[in-house]
């Protein structure tokens, strides 16, 4: 079983790095999708990942029970989490203990059978935000990444479609 974290920032290429080691692994892989499509914008760029990966996918839309998703496919297929700074959104958006949520997930990943490659962004690269919100929600995705990565077997930084081992 691996444990492999991708992550970098933006249009960096990522998932489909993701997705790519995802497939290398035996079995129909499961695709966890944490995104909602709350507007067009959103519903536009969720077709375009769907229509990269084709139907070779089992997907499942899990915009906040990751950890039950995880567990109840787990023994199928290489899982893909992508992506776990929308899963950081949707948990904090719904007032939900994000820190007890991330360090469920740290706890569980180790004892699943099943490979899962989990994409997350770099948000702290660039400028402070300039409000107490986007500076909160900054921290909470730095915390939430060297949690996961401390866990995973493999970390990758993926910089303009290149991948970069870390770990």
């Amino acid at each position: 079983m691996a444990v492999i974290l991708i992550t970098g920032g933006a249009r960096s290429g990522k998932s489909t790095r993701a997705e790519a080691r995802a497939r290398s692994f035996p079995g129909q892989p499961v695709y966890l999708a944490t995104a909602e499509a709350l507007d067009g914008e959103m519903q536009e760029r969720i077709a375009r990942h769907r229509a990269r990966r084709g139907t070779d996918w089992i997907e499942r839309e899990v915009p906040l029970d990751l950890v039950s998703a995880l567990l109840s496919t787990d023994g199928d297929g290489a899982r893909l989490v992508d992506c776990l700074t929308l899963w950081l959104s949707n948990l904090v958006h719904a007032a939900r203990d994000w820190e007890r949520d991330v360090r469920e997930l740290a706890d569980a990943l180790p004892r699943l059978n099943s490979p899962v490659v989990l994409v997350t962004n770099e948000v702290g690269l660039g400028i402070v935000p300039d409000n107490a919100l986007a500076r909160s929600f900054r921290d909470a995705a730095g915390i939430m990444n060297q949690i996961i990565a401390g866990v995973a077997d493999e970390v990758e930084f993926v910089v303009a479609g290149l991948p970069m081992k870390l770990k």
